[in-house]
């Protein structure tokens, strides 16, 4: 099994979840006391943040930089960034490190493209939904985004930093989502990316009648994928 090392802290809420996702995969292909081979990187998520707001994204991109250098001197030998975000500043962490970085677009493209979802609507932070790394990222692999309108984008931001990043899951703002979710649906996406790592933690595939891509879960089995390539060879 090779070692993954995962960039985390963005929120602790999350990268729980990720520590969770990789160990039960790989309990459940290897089979019995097996568990994930991973070292953590948790920074201090109030440092990124105040650089989001900012707009510092150098900034952020150098720390996240030297917690990627970090890792792979401590023995990492591929990387994950457990946020969706902060893959703005995936460029900065790939110029400090010589081991691959497994990015959260192409795990979540790559489900998608196995089913005929094409119309998808992305569910994320401001930046994330509003910012053209992400969308241009999906295009190339022929998914277009519908990008929620300006109110909408406002309480999804804020119910992510307000609420979920803080471990409140409340039922009105579940219900606001599904609100939004609905409305799209009525106009024509076919499927929907929870494209922050901590709407899963509010919104679940019973939820809703349309496809869900949730991108926490998919770039965890693309690194249980990748760290399990020469046990399975």
């Amino acid at each position: 099994m090779r070692t993954i090392g995962l960039i985390g802290g963005m929120s602790w809420e999350s990268s729980a979840i990720y520590y969770r996702l990789l160990n039960e995969q790989v309990r459940d292909r290897l089979g019995g006391l097996h568990s994930a081979r991973c070292l953590l990187y948790s920074v201090d998520f109030a440092d990124i943040e105040q650089r989001q707001r900012d707009g510092d994204w150098d900034g952020a991109g150098r720390l996240l930089a030297d917690a990627a250098h970090a890792l792979q001197r401590a023995g990492a030998e591929a990387l994950v960034l457990c946020t969706n975000t902060m893959h703005k500043v995936a460029d900065h962490i790939t110029a400090a490190v010589s081991i691959p970085l497994l990015h959260i677009v192409d795990a979540t493209a790559q489900a998608i493209l196995q089913t005929p979802c094409r119309q998808v609507l992305l569910l994320a932070t401001r930046f994330t939904m509003e910012q053209d790394f992400y969308r241009e990222r999906m295009q190339r692999f022929g998914v277009a985004l519908r990008i929620p309108d300006v109110a909408e984008r406002e309480d999804i931001h804020r119910i992510i930093y307000q609420e979920l990043c803080r471990g409140q899951m409340l039922p009105a703002s579940k219900q606001r989502y599904l609100d939004i979710i609905a409305r799209h649906q009525a106009d024509g996406v076919d499927a929907v990316i929870l494209g922050c790592t901590e709407i899963t933690l509010l919104i679940q595939p019973a939820d809703t009648t349309l496809p869900q891509f949730d991108s926490t879960a998919l770039h965890a089995a693309a690194a249980v994928d990748w760290m399990l390539q020469s046990a399975t060879k």
